[in-house]
């Protein structure tokens, strides 16, 4: 990933955080040597540095993933940028955004037992803590009938890049000019880049 020196994320801390928080992710990698990407629900294991999911049996991306290195990318808040915002016209648009990108190698997981794991952890990880849903309610005919059309992974990390391009390389009064800008809509995007922007700034202040 092309990063500026303004936008690099450096802190491992961060991009796990960040991975967290924003787990749909695509995942990439060469199918019948061409690129292909499947949209996804990951899990981190901090501890194992490592990613869990699982694919769709019929989708047959799995079939070679895992003699390739494996590219996984975690999209966070992103929205337009106006030059019309700023205290000058002479100057052109551009577009704020939050992306960590995983390098890694892959290794498929169809034993049963590990594979029904798997899914517990993946709907205690996404179902809200007032959630009275629970795999241990479902029918086990039904979930063995169920994890035969899955086929679940583990992503060893070798490698992640972080970027959070949010106006830093732009003066501290024309990043107050975004904010105002952001924060007068109530896009979810808008106001969530306004944050982050904030939050930034106030980093640099107290530096």
């Amino acid at each position: 990933m092309y990063i500026p020196k303004y936008f690099k994320v450096n802190e491992e801390q961060i991009m796990y955080e960040f991975i967290e928080d924003n787990g749909f992710a695509t995942l990439f990698s060469y199918h019948n040597e061409k690129p292909y990407a499947t949209h996804l629900p990951l899990m981190l294991n901090r501890k194992e540095k490592a990613l869990y999911g699982h694919f769709a049996r019929p989708n047959l991306q799995w079939k070679d993933t895992e003699n390739q290195e494996i590219l996984v990318v975690f999209q966070g808040p992103h929205c337009y940028i106006s030059p019309s915002w700023y205290e000058t016209n002479q100057a052109v648009p551009t577009w704020n955004y939050e992306a960590v990108h995983v390098y890694g190698t892959m290794k498929v997981i169809e034993e049963p037992t590990e594979l029904l794991g798997l899914l517990r952890k993946m709907v205690e990880k996404y179902e809200s803590p007032s959630s009275t849903y629970t795999l241990n309610d479902v029918d086990p005919a039904y979930m063995n009938s169920l994890s035969k059309g899955i086929i679940g992974f583990k992503i060893d990390i070798s490698k992640m890049e972080g970027k959070q391009k949010i106006s830093q390389n732009h003066s501290v009064e024309r990043q107050q000019l975004v904010i105002e800008k952001l924060e007068q809509t109530s896009r979810e995007n808008e106001t969530k880049i306004a944050e982050l922007m904030k939050q930034n700034m106030q980093r640099v202040l107290k530096k």
